[in-house]
Protein backbone atom coordinates (compact mmCIF):
# COMPACT_ATOMS: atom_id res chain seq x y z
CA UNK A 1 0.00 0.00 0.00
CA UNK A 2 1.52 3.56 -0.78
CA UNK A 3 1.05 6.42 1.32
CA UNK A 4 2.30 10.24 2.15
CA UNK A 5 2.70 11.10 5.42
CA UNK A 6 -0.94 10.96 7.16
CA UNK A 7 -1.60 12.14 10.85
CA UNK A 8 -2.80 9.12 13.22
CA UNK A 9 -6.32 11.11 13.97
CA UNK A 10 -8.23 13.56 12.29
CA UNK A 11 -11.42 15.46 13.28
CA UNK A 12 -14.86 15.01 11.33
CA UNK A 13 -18.46 16.22 11.80
CA UNK A 14 -20.74 13.10 12.96
CA UNK A 15 -24.48 13.08 13.83
CA UNK A 16 -25.17 13.03 17.40
CA UNK A 17 -29.24 12.16 17.33
CA UNK A 18 -31.21 12.57 14.82
CA UNK A 19 -33.17 15.92 14.27
CA UNK A 20 -34.13 17.98 11.83
CA UNK A 21 -32.33 20.72 12.99
CA UNK A 22 -28.69 20.27 11.91
CA UNK A 23 -26.89 22.38 14.20
CA UNK A 24 -28.26 20.70 16.93
CA UNK A 25 -28.12 17.17 15.62
CA UNK A 26 -24.39 17.27 14.90
CA UNK A 27 -20.81 17.74 16.69
CA UNK A 28 -17.03 17.31 15.45
CA UNK A 29 -15.06 15.14 17.15
CA UNK A 30 -11.81 13.46 16.74
CA UNK A 31 -11.19 9.70 15.65
CA UNK A 32 -8.61 7.93 13.92
CA UNK A 33 -7.85 8.18 10.47
CA UNK A 34 -8.90 5.55 8.60
CA UNK A 35 -6.78 2.84 6.35
CA UNK A 36 -7.80 1.92 2.52
CA UNK A 37 -8.64 -1.31 1.73
CA UNK A 38 -6.91 -3.11 -1.20
CA UNK A 39 -9.23 -1.91 -3.78
CA UNK A 40 -9.76 1.56 -1.91
CA UNK A 41 -8.19 4.80 -1.55
CA UNK A 42 -8.08 7.35 1.14
CA UNK A 43 -8.57 10.89 0.24
CA UNK A 44 -7.73 14.24 2.06
CA UNK A 45 -10.70 16.45 1.45
CA UNK A 46 -10.24 20.18 0.40
CA UNK A 47 -13.52 20.85 -0.44
CA UNK A 48 -17.07 19.67 0.80
CA UNK A 49 -20.15 20.29 -0.54
CA UNK A 50 -23.94 21.46 1.00
CA UNK A 51 -26.55 19.89 0.07
CA UNK A 52 -30.76 20.88 1.12
CA UNK A 53 -30.48 16.92 2.32
CA UNK A 54 -28.00 17.07 4.38
CA UNK A 55 -31.06 18.15 7.19
CA UNK A 56 -32.94 15.19 5.64
CA UNK A 57 -30.08 12.84 6.35
CA UNK A 58 -29.82 14.10 9.86
CA UNK A 59 -33.63 13.79 10.70
CA UNK A 60 -33.29 9.82 9.56
CA UNK A 61 -35.42 10.15 6.41
CA UNK A 62 -33.17 8.52 4.12
CA UNK A 63 -31.74 5.11 6.67
CA UNK A 64 -35.06 4.53 8.46
CA UNK A 65 -32.46 2.10 10.66
CA UNK A 66 -29.86 5.04 11.50
CA UNK A 67 -28.74 5.74 15.09
CA UNK A 68 -26.12 8.45 16.37
CA UNK A 69 -23.55 8.50 16.05
CA UNK A 70 -23.33 8.62 12.79
CA UNK A 71 -21.21 9.89 9.92
CA UNK A 72 -22.54 12.90 7.84
CA UNK A 73 -22.01 14.61 4.35
CA UNK A 74 -22.44 13.70 0.68
CA UNK A 75 -19.34 14.50 -1.13
CA UNK A 76 -16.08 15.90 -1.16
CA UNK A 77 -13.55 16.81 -3.70
CA UNK A 78 -9.67 16.34 -2.39
CA UNK A 79 -6.17 14.13 -3.05
CA UNK A 80 -5.79 10.68 -2.77
CA UNK A 81 -2.90 10.35 -0.06
CA UNK A 82 -2.88 6.24 0.20
CA UNK A 83 -4.10 3.68 -2.03
CA UNK A 84 -4.68 -0.11 -1.32
CA UNK A 85 -2.79 -2.40 -3.33
CA UNK A 86 -5.19 -3.28 -6.24
CA UNK A 87 -6.24 0.20 -6.92
CA UNK A 88 -4.75 1.98 -10.00
CA UNK A 89 -4.97 5.40 -8.77
CA UNK A 90 -2.23 7.73 -8.18
CA UNK A 91 -0.79 9.44 -4.91
CA UNK A 92 -1.44 12.64 -4.89
CA UNK A 93 -4.35 12.52 -7.69
CA UNK A 94 -7.82 15.11 -7.58
CA UNK A 95 -10.59 13.44 -7.37
CA UNK A 96 -14.47 13.35 -6.40
CA UNK A 97 -16.93 11.49 -4.79
CA UNK A 98 -20.27 11.04 -3.34
CA UNK A 99 -20.28 8.79 -0.51
CA UNK A 100 -21.67 9.17 3.40
CA UNK A 101 -19.67 10.81 5.75
CA UNK A 102 -17.39 13.36 3.71
CA UNK A 103 -17.22 15.78 6.69
CA UNK A 104 -14.19 14.73 7.81
CA UNK A 105 -10.30 15.68 6.87
CA UNK A 106 -10.05 11.86 5.53
CA UNK A 107 -12.67 9.56 3.82
CA UNK A 108 -11.66 6.34 2.22
CA UNK A 109 -13.58 5.62 -0.49
CA UNK A 110 -13.72 2.55 -3.14
CA UNK A 111 -11.17 3.08 -6.32
CA UNK A 112 -14.58 2.46 -7.98
CA UNK A 113 -16.29 5.57 -6.68
CA UNK A 114 -13.94 8.18 -7.20
CA UNK A 115 -13.97 10.25 -10.10
CA UNK A 116 -10.44 11.92 -11.03
CA UNK A 117 -10.61 15.38 -12.09
CA UNK A 118 -8.17 17.90 -13.65
CA UNK A 119 -7.59 19.87 -10.66
CA UNK A 120 -9.00 20.09 -6.77
CA UNK A 121 -11.04 23.78 -7.93
CA UNK A 122 -14.28 23.56 -6.65
CA UNK A 123 -16.00 23.79 -9.26
CA UNK A 124 -15.50 20.37 -10.07
CA UNK A 125 -17.25 19.06 -6.62
CA UNK A 126 -20.32 21.01 -7.93
CA UNK A 127 -21.23 18.24 -10.56
CA UNK A 128 -20.93 15.27 -8.71
CA UNK A 129 -24.17 15.93 -7.36
CA UNK A 130 -25.96 18.92 -8.48
CA UNK A 131 -24.25 19.08 -12.03
CA UNK A 132 -25.31 15.23 -12.51
CA UNK A 133 -29.38 15.48 -10.43
CA UNK A 134 -29.53 18.54 -13.04
CA UNK A 135 -27.98 16.39 -16.42
CA UNK A 136 -29.69 13.07 -15.92
CA UNK A 137 -32.96 14.01 -14.58
CA UNK A 138 -33.77 16.26 -17.20
CA UNK A 139 -32.58 13.78 -19.71
CA UNK A 140 -34.07 10.43 -18.20
CA UNK A 141 -37.24 12.11 -16.26
CA UNK A 142 -37.95 15.05 -18.34
CA UNK A 143 -37.08 14.17 -21.38
CA UNK A 144 -36.71 17.57 -22.60
CA UNK A 145 -37.13 18.52 -26.72
CA UNK A 146 -36.10 21.74 -28.53
CA UNK A 147 -38.65 24.42 -28.31
CA UNK A 148 -40.41 23.23 -25.24
CA UNK A 149 -40.69 25.62 -22.11
CA UNK A 150 -38.93 24.76 -18.79
CA UNK A 151 -39.42 25.67 -15.42
CA UNK A 152 -36.89 25.83 -12.49
CA UNK A 153 -37.43 26.67 -9.04
CA UNK A 154 -34.79 27.81 -7.37
CA UNK A 155 -32.52 28.49 -10.13
CA UNK A 156 -30.18 30.31 -8.60
CA UNK A 157 -29.13 27.31 -6.54
CA UNK A 158 -26.57 25.04 -6.66
CA UNK A 159 -28.57 22.45 -8.87
CA UNK A 160 -30.76 25.44 -10.34
CA UNK A 161 -27.83 26.80 -12.49
CA UNK A 162 -26.99 23.44 -13.88
CA UNK A 163 -30.75 22.99 -15.06
CA UNK A 164 -30.87 26.53 -16.49
CA UNK A 165 -28.07 26.11 -18.68
CA UNK A 166 -28.88 22.46 -19.49
CA UNK A 167 -32.01 22.96 -20.43
CA UNK A 168 -30.66 26.32 -22.87
CA UNK A 169 -28.56 24.14 -24.29
CA UNK A 170 -31.31 21.95 -25.22
CA UNK A 171 -32.66 24.30 -27.08
CA UNK A 172 -35.56 25.53 -24.53
CA UNK A 173 -37.00 28.51 -23.26
CA UNK A 174 -36.52 28.48 -19.70
CA UNK A 175 -38.30 30.51 -16.63
CA UNK A 176 -35.98 30.18 -13.59
CA UNK A 177 -37.60 31.57 -9.72
CA UNK A 178 -35.52 33.39 -7.32
CA UNK A 179 -36.09 35.20 -4.29
CA UNK A 180 -34.14 38.38 -5.11
CA UNK A 181 -33.10 41.08 -8.05
CA UNK A 182 -28.93 40.30 -7.90
CA UNK A 183 -30.22 36.68 -8.53
CA UNK A 184 -32.48 37.96 -11.26
CA UNK A 185 -29.35 39.26 -12.66
CA UNK A 186 -27.26 36.09 -11.73
CA UNK A 187 -29.65 33.79 -13.90
CA UNK A 188 -29.87 36.47 -16.37
CA UNK A 189 -25.64 35.58 -17.02
CA UNK A 190 -26.16 32.35 -17.31
CA UNK A 191 -28.90 32.26 -20.17
CA UNK A 192 -32.51 32.62 -18.30
CA UNK A 193 -35.16 33.77 -20.50
CA UNK A 194 -37.60 34.52 -17.64
CA UNK A 195 -36.00 34.91 -14.00
CA UNK A 196 -39.07 35.67 -11.66
CA UNK A 197 -38.47 37.28 -8.35
CA UNK A 198 -41.00 35.79 -6.64
CA UNK A 199 -40.74 38.42 -3.54
CA UNK A 200 -41.29 41.43 -5.74
CA UNK A 201 -43.82 39.29 -8.77
CA UNK A 202 -46.34 36.57 -8.46
CA UNK A 203 -45.26 33.55 -10.52
CA UNK A 204 -48.93 33.04 -10.61
CA UNK A 205 -49.26 35.60 -12.78
CA UNK A 206 -46.27 35.28 -15.15
CA UNK A 207 -47.27 31.80 -15.97
CA UNK A 208 -51.02 32.92 -16.36
CA UNK A 209 -50.10 36.28 -18.92
CA UNK A 210 -46.94 34.87 -20.21
CA UNK A 211 -47.34 31.07 -20.61
CA UNK A 212 -51.36 30.70 -20.93
CA UNK A 213 -51.07 27.22 -22.34
CA UNK A 214 -48.38 26.35 -19.47
CA UNK A 215 -44.85 24.63 -18.96
CA UNK A 216 -43.90 21.13 -20.68
CA UNK A 217 -41.27 20.61 -18.03
CA UNK A 218 -40.87 21.78 -14.54
CA UNK A 219 -37.24 20.62 -12.56
CA UNK A 220 -38.76 20.97 -8.90
CA UNK A 221 -37.09 21.21 -5.50
CA UNK A 222 -39.11 23.46 -3.47
CA UNK A 223 -42.27 21.77 -2.58
CA UNK A 224 -45.60 22.92 -0.50
CA UNK A 225 -47.37 25.84 -2.38
CA UNK A 226 -44.57 25.90 -5.01
CA UNK A 227 -45.58 22.16 -6.22
CA UNK A 228 -48.90 23.24 -6.70
CA UNK A 229 -48.85 26.31 -8.51
CA UNK A 230 -46.04 24.32 -10.80
CA UNK A 231 -48.84 21.16 -10.95
CA UNK A 232 -51.83 23.84 -12.25
CA UNK A 233 -49.33 24.96 -15.25
CA UNK A 234 -48.11 22.23 -16.72
CA UNK A 235 -49.07 22.12 -20.39
CA UNK A 236 -50.56 19.13 -21.96
CA UNK A 237 -48.52 16.09 -21.59
CA UNK A 238 -46.35 18.45 -19.23
CA UNK A 239 -43.93 16.44 -17.07
CA UNK A 240 -42.88 17.74 -13.59
CA UNK A 241 -39.86 16.15 -12.11
CA UNK A 242 -39.48 16.57 -8.38
CA UNK A 243 -35.79 16.19 -7.13
CA UNK A 244 -36.61 17.53 -3.40
CA UNK A 245 -39.01 19.18 -1.34
CA UNK A 246 -36.72 21.75 0.35
CA UNK A 247 -39.84 23.85 2.14
CA UNK A 248 -40.42 21.00 4.51
CA UNK A 249 -36.90 19.85 5.24
CA UNK A 250 -36.09 21.62 8.50
CA UNK A 251 -39.69 20.84 9.63
CA UNK A 252 -40.71 17.84 12.05
CA UNK A 253 -43.23 16.43 9.47
CA UNK A 254 -40.54 16.69 6.30
CA UNK A 255 -42.17 15.48 3.52
CA UNK A 256 -45.73 16.65 4.35
CA UNK A 257 -47.71 16.37 0.73
CA UNK A 258 -49.51 19.25 0.10
CA UNK A 259 -52.92 19.26 -2.07
CA UNK A 260 -52.61 15.93 -3.41
CA UNK A 261 -56.07 14.63 -3.14
CA UNK A 262 -56.91 16.94 -6.53
CA UNK A 263 -53.76 15.66 -8.24
CA UNK A 264 -55.29 12.52 -10.42
CA UNK A 265 -58.15 14.83 -11.98
CA UNK A 266 -55.15 17.65 -12.75
CA UNK A 267 -52.92 15.17 -14.02
CA UNK A 268 -55.72 13.15 -16.33
CA UNK A 269 -57.04 16.35 -17.81
CA UNK A 270 -53.80 17.22 -19.22
CA UNK A 271 -52.05 13.63 -19.80
CA UNK A 272 -49.67 15.13 -17.51
CA UNK A 273 -46.88 13.64 -15.11
CA UNK A 274 -45.06 14.28 -12.17
CA UNK A 275 -42.22 12.34 -11.82
CA UNK A 276 -39.29 11.81 -8.76
CA UNK A 277 -35.67 11.60 -9.56
CA UNK A 278 -33.38 10.51 -6.75
CA UNK A 279 -29.66 10.26 -8.29
CA UNK A 280 -28.84 7.04 -6.54
CA UNK A 281 -31.18 5.47 -8.67
CA UNK A 282 -28.79 6.54 -12.44
CA UNK A 283 -25.21 5.98 -10.88
CA UNK A 284 -25.17 3.61 -14.21
CA UNK A 285 -25.74 6.38 -16.11
CA UNK A 286 -23.60 9.08 -15.07
CA UNK A 287 -19.69 7.91 -16.10
CA UNK A 288 -20.12 9.78 -19.43
CA UNK A 289 -22.79 12.26 -18.91
CA UNK A 290 -19.85 13.16 -16.28
CA UNK A 291 -17.07 13.36 -18.62
CA UNK A 292 -19.05 15.67 -20.66
CA UNK A 293 -19.85 18.31 -17.28
CA UNK A 294 -16.23 18.11 -16.74
CA UNK A 295 -15.17 19.24 -20.57
CA UNK A 296 -18.07 22.14 -20.69
CA UNK A 297 -16.72 23.46 -17.71
CA UNK A 298 -12.83 23.33 -19.16
CA UNK A 299 -14.50 24.48 -22.13
CA UNK A 300 -16.03 27.55 -20.15
CA UNK A 301 -19.44 26.35 -22.22
CA UNK A 302 -20.93 25.61 -18.58
CA UNK A 303 -20.72 28.05 -15.79
CA UNK A 304 -20.26 27.11 -12.34
CA UNK A 305 -21.39 29.22 -9.45
CA UNK A 306 -19.33 28.54 -6.48
CA UNK A 307 -20.46 30.31 -2.87
CA UNK A 308 -17.85 29.74 0.30
CA UNK A 309 -20.02 32.58 2.14
CA UNK A 310 -17.33 35.27 1.58
CA UNK A 311 -19.99 38.20 2.02
CA UNK A 312 -21.64 36.64 5.25
CA UNK A 313 -21.09 37.57 8.68
CA UNK A 314 -20.51 33.83 9.53
CA UNK A 315 -17.81 33.50 6.23
CA UNK A 316 -15.98 32.81 4.48
CA UNK A 317 -16.96 29.04 4.95
CA UNK A 318 -12.98 27.67 5.87
CA UNK A 319 -12.43 24.56 8.26
CA UNK A 320 -15.15 22.29 9.40
CA UNK A 321 -16.38 24.50 12.66
CA UNK A 322 -18.41 26.01 9.24
CA UNK A 323 -20.16 23.24 8.09
CA UNK A 324 -23.20 24.01 10.37
CA UNK A 325 -22.71 27.86 9.27
CA UNK A 326 -22.84 27.15 5.70
CA UNK A 327 -25.96 24.55 6.28
CA UNK A 328 -27.45 27.43 7.91
CA UNK A 329 -26.41 30.20 5.00
CA UNK A 330 -28.10 27.99 2.40
CA UNK A 331 -31.11 27.70 4.12
CA UNK A 332 -31.17 31.61 4.41
CA UNK A 333 -31.57 31.47 0.50
CA UNK A 334 -29.02 34.21 0.31
CA UNK A 335 -26.61 32.15 -1.60
CA UNK A 336 -25.65 31.85 -5.38
CA UNK A 337 -24.65 28.56 -6.79
CA UNK A 338 -23.34 25.72 -4.87
CA UNK A 339 -22.19 26.33 -1.27
CA UNK A 340 -18.99 25.02 -0.36
CA UNK A 341 -16.47 24.32 2.30
CA UNK A 342 -12.92 24.66 1.97
CA UNK A 343 -11.31 22.44 4.70
CA UNK A 344 -7.62 22.88 3.24
CA UNK A 345 -6.44 25.44 1.21
CA UNK A 346 -3.16 25.49 -1.23
CA UNK A 347 -1.04 27.75 1.61
CA UNK A 348 -2.04 25.34 4.32
CA UNK A 349 -0.54 22.10 2.05
CA UNK A 350 2.72 24.17 1.73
Amino acid sequence: MAARHIPHTMRKLIGTKLSPNFREATAIVEAPVPQPGPSEVLVHNRFVGINASDINFTAGRYLPSLEAPYDVGFEGLGEVVSVGADSKLKIGQPVIYAKFGAFADYKVVSSKSVIPVPSAKPEFLSLIVSGLTAALSLDKIGEIKKGENVLVTAAAGGTGQFAVQIAKEAGCHVIGTCSSDDKVKFLQTIGCDRPVNYNKESLKEVLKMEYPDGVDVVYESVGGEMFDLCVNNLAVKGRLIVIGFISGYESATGFKPSRTATLPTKLLSKSASVRGFFLNHFWNDAGPVMAKLVQQVLDGKLRVSIDKGENTNHGPFTGLDKIQDAVDYMYSKQNKGKVIVELISEQSKL
